[in-house]
């Protein structure tokens, strides 16, 4: 779950572009196993709980890594209790049992950093590239704005000086480095990204979640299973969230629900500031523009368009 945190908290004063060759090199090392590249981010005793919400991970939560519990999909908080005392060099030798790994990473703006790995056939990468309403987006990052103070410097490359996004500079970089991304894989893509790329959007997700599910599944050549999907089934079915810290927790929540709340909440002048920061954003992932406040707290209109994946 997002490693390179662990890059840009120790090297606050650098700036994205230039943070994205350490951020690669990390998942690299990831990807084979090699999980001493967090012992130059990581100064305690290193254990699997000095892992950036490392709780968020089934196989660091259940055997062979974690006794506490049945190998199965469990509680993160009952996790978070019982299984993080493991130093995270035993991470890497549990790693190599697995045939597929994942990583949720964000600080990547630019694809063609990832070209090297996606040209490695030892590593076999596959891009799950999740986009959404940059609206609802920045209703998400205004419940956490201490926590992503440090991030934003980083983004707007000041010199390490933390700060609060409220103008909206930094989403419009990330909405700027989504487009790019998805510009140049799916018009621009060389050979090798060729079945190497998917987008997704959140919206899709969380409408039809275990058909979008089966869909990336399949990108990837695996087959989802009966307790899987029920888990899918219950974690996008639930009542949260019920507290501002679960902001960036995966929690039982209605997922059609949530992914809608900004609608209701988000003033329309800031939502007139993001259509205006995220507008290629808007425009290419198919999310409508909103002209009112009574459009946009009219729950019967549908502001998200159909949308096919142009990479083939």
């Amino acid at each position: 779950m997002e490693p390179a945190w662990h890059v840009w908290r120790s090297l606050p004063h650098y700036s994205a572009h230039v943070l994205h060759m350490s951020v690669r090199d990390m998942v690299r090392s990831i990807f084979k196993c090699d999980m001493s590249v967090f012992d130059t981010y990581i100064e305690s005793d290193k254990n699997v709980s000095d892992l950036f919400q490392w709780y968020s991970s089934r196989a660091l939560c259940s055997l062979p890594a974690c006794d506490a519990f049945s190998p199965y999909i469990i509680n993160q908080t009952a996790c978070r209790k019982l299984c993080g005392d493991y130093l995270i060099s035993k991470v890497g030798e549990l790693c190599d049992k697995y045939s597929h790994i994942v990583v949720k990473e964000v600080r990547f703006f630019d694809i063609t950093v990832l070209y090297p790995l996606l040209k490695d056939p030892s590593l076999n990468l596959k891009i799950l590239h999740l986009v959404r309403d940059p609206r609802a987006v920045g209703k998400s990052r205004e419940q956490a704005p201490r926590a992503l103070a440090g991030d934003n410097g980083i983004v707007l490359n000041t010199n390490g000086t933390k700060l609060n996004d409220t103008n909206y500079e930094v989403l419009g970089k990330i909405c700027s480095s989504h487009v790019k991304m998805y510009r140049t894989a799916s018009y621009k893509a060389p050979p090798f990204l060729k079945d190497k790329y998917m987008l997704v959007r959140y919206e899709d997700l969380v409408r039809n979640p275990l058909s979008k599910v089966e869909e990336m599944y399949k990108f990837v050549n695996l087959k989802l299973t009966d307790q899987l999907t029920q888990w899918i089934h219950n974690i996008t079915h639930g009542e949260g969230p019920r507290k501002r810290s679960e902001a960036f927790e995966t929690t039982s929540r209605n997922a059609l629900n949530i992914s809608e709340l900004w609608r209701t909440i988000l003033p329309f002048q800031k939502v007139s500031r993001i259509q205006e920061v995220c507008k290629d954003a808007l425009t290419s992932f198919m999310y409508h523009f909103m002209n009112s406040e009574a459009e946009q707290k009219d729950m019967s209109k549908d502001f998200i368009l159909p949308m096919k994946n142009k990479l083939k």
